[in-house]
């Protein structure tokens, strides 16, 4: 279960441990962390293909050695066509199937502004086809199937099986590819080809764009080559944290990074290092649902915001907010937001450039929607949005949906840097939750804050019900103090993707990076 690794010169995290090793080969050919992450991206990408895509969205924390952090908001806006006239007679936005397609994929966008980035910083990046040059490899010629592939095509082939598009691709033969087996994507390994020839823009403007929308329309999608040609890749600034052991960094809406820094000032303001499990959690737990509700009366496209994300991050307005925090009982909970499949990755170089990422299709295997002629799986985000046009989330075109995804970085007060992550919807703020805490207040190790038990309130990816997840190592007494308090405890397995899959890099004062990546993955941290 030993999955953390020590380096000189840098260090990668990734849930698959070939997205980690593609993005290792990079640094050592003289790359530097967003071209790594570029790479691993690729990788994961084809790999990992039930959790994120090219049809997905993707969001960039970079860290620089010196300066501010920056962030790239690569996610995309509803289509022209997405209109509530579009969705005449259901009842909520459908999670499979055309409809289900509705929101500009930004991924691949995204990572054309990170190279962009990379470049103003100095470097010589190295050539896009070095960089796409694993992931080609993987879908032309195939990869082993991981056990969560096989585990998500069987939960889900009910939901998915008679999309024809989603069938001949994952579903080969009409089975369900077995884990060990060979699985291969020709035409999404043709795809990258095209992508590395002609540059990633020709993902939106060209004839591989032109050829993918004319499979939108085909196929009912209210996405249009139209809006493939508008789009753009956004930088923002991130959302900042004042904490009593540094800064802490997050994205700004449309994404829960609001959420993740809320609950690490409000159990800031908590006697966290003497508490036991049980107090801890409560508290965490508590600061959740707190943290939440600010989500759900605040977040959505930054465009429509009626305030600004940071303010909310307010010393004055946290110590308020932290007062309502009973140590001994539990409030109401709140409706989450449930599931989202995603994949956070972390690269450092020895520059000291290090970057938190995730990239995600929203559920698993997004819409189901495959694009036949280039073999992209598109996502289902915008199922987030309402029918209801009084909803803060309510559907228009061209409006941003909300996003679960929310990559964490840190400047400690000691002089470290860290960056981290973790997938799983509404689990995302509470395991980064649980990293942070463990390793930077308790002194955990960073292997040790990864991979012990983790729990998670409300919904994640596979789970529909509100209760208090908690792994099944957790201690007696600690599932009985939690009970009395109030929560409604609810066991899991010892290791279970449910509560998701977690990954930290920090980089000591010393410059020796330190890299954990999760039991519960197939991924693995690796350093040189």
């Amino acid at each position: 279960m030993i999955n953390s690794n020590s380096a000189p010169q840098g260090m990668v995290v990734t849930p698959h441990h070939l997205a980690s090793q593609s993005a290792l080969a990079v640094l050592r050919a003289g790359g530097n962390a967003i071209d790594a992450m570029v790479a691993a991206a690729a990788t994961i990408a084809v790999v990992y293909p039930h959790m994120n895509g090219l049809g997905g969205d993707g969001f960039w924390l970079i860290v620089p050695a010196q300066g501010n952090p920056l962030a790239i908001d690569a996610s995309g806006a509803a289509g022209s066509l997405a209109s509530l006239d579009f969705y005449a007679g259901e009842s909520h936005i459908p999670h499979r199937g055309a409809k289900a397609a509705l929101t500009v994929a930004g991924t691949v966008g995204g990572w054309q502004e990170a190279l962009n980035i990379s470049a103003e910083f100095g470097g010589a990046p190295l050539p896009l086809s070095r960089l796409l040059r694993d992931a080609i490899g993987y879908a032309a010629h195939g990869i082993p199937v991981t056990r969560s592939q096989e585990a998500a095509t069987r939960a889900k082939q009910h939901e998915l099986h008679a999309i024809r598009s989603f069938a001949e691709v994952f579903l080969p033969n009409g089975e369900v590819p077995r884990a060990g087996s060979r699985f291969t994507q020709p035409q999404l390994a043709q795809t990258l080809s095209l992508l590395s020839k002609h540059g990633l823009d020709s993902f939106y403007r060209g004839e591989l764009a032109d050829n993918m929308a004319a499979d939108m329309e085909k196929l009912g999608m209210p996405v249009t080559g139209a809006d493939l040609a508008a789009y753009q890749p956004q930088r923002r600034s991130p959302l900042h944290l004042k904490h009593s052991q540094g800064d802490i960094y997050n994205l700004s809406p449309p994404t829960q990074g609001l959420v993740s820094l809320a609950i690490l000032g409000l159990t800031d303001r908590l006697p966290l290092v003497n508490m036991d499990d049980s107090a801890l959690i409560h508290s965490v737990v508590e600061a959740t649902k707190l943290a939440f509700g600010l989500r759900d009366r605040f977040i959505t496209d930054p465009r429509l915001m009626t305030l600004d994300a940071q303010s909310l991050l307010d010393p004055h307005y946290l110590d308020t907010l932290a007062s309502h925090i009973n140590p001994l009982r539990a409030a109401d909970i709140a409706k989450g937001k449930g599931p989202g499949d995603t994949v956070w990755m972390g690269v450092m170089d020895s520059s000291g450039l290090s970057v938190s990422f995730i990239q995600s299709i929203y559920h698993e295997f997004g819409s189901g929607v495959v694009l036949p002629g280039s073999g992209v799986l598109w996502q289902n985000r915008g199922a987030s949005f309402s029918l209801d046009a009084t909803h803060l989330l309510a559907l228009a075109p061209g409006k941003q949906p909300f996003h679960t995804l929310n990559p964490a970085a840190a400047r400690l007060s000691d002089g470290r840097t860290m960056v981290y992550g973790s997938m799983g919807g509404d689990g995302q703020p509470q395991t980064q939750a649980a990293v942070f805490i463990r390793h930077v207040v308790q002194g955990q190790s960073l292997q040790q804050a990864i991979s012990g038990p983790r729990w998670l309130l409300g919904r994640t990816w596979g789970e529909s019900s509100d209760s208090l997840k908690l792994e099944g190592r957790f201690s007696p007494a600690t599932l009985d103090g939690l009970r009395q308090r109030g929560h409604n405890v609810e066991l899991l397995p010892d290791f279970s993707e449910v509560v998701g899959h977690a990954g930290a890099i920090v980089r000591h004062t010393n410059g020796m990076f330190e890299g954990a990546a999760d039991p519960r993955s197939n991924g693995s941290a690796a350093g040189f």
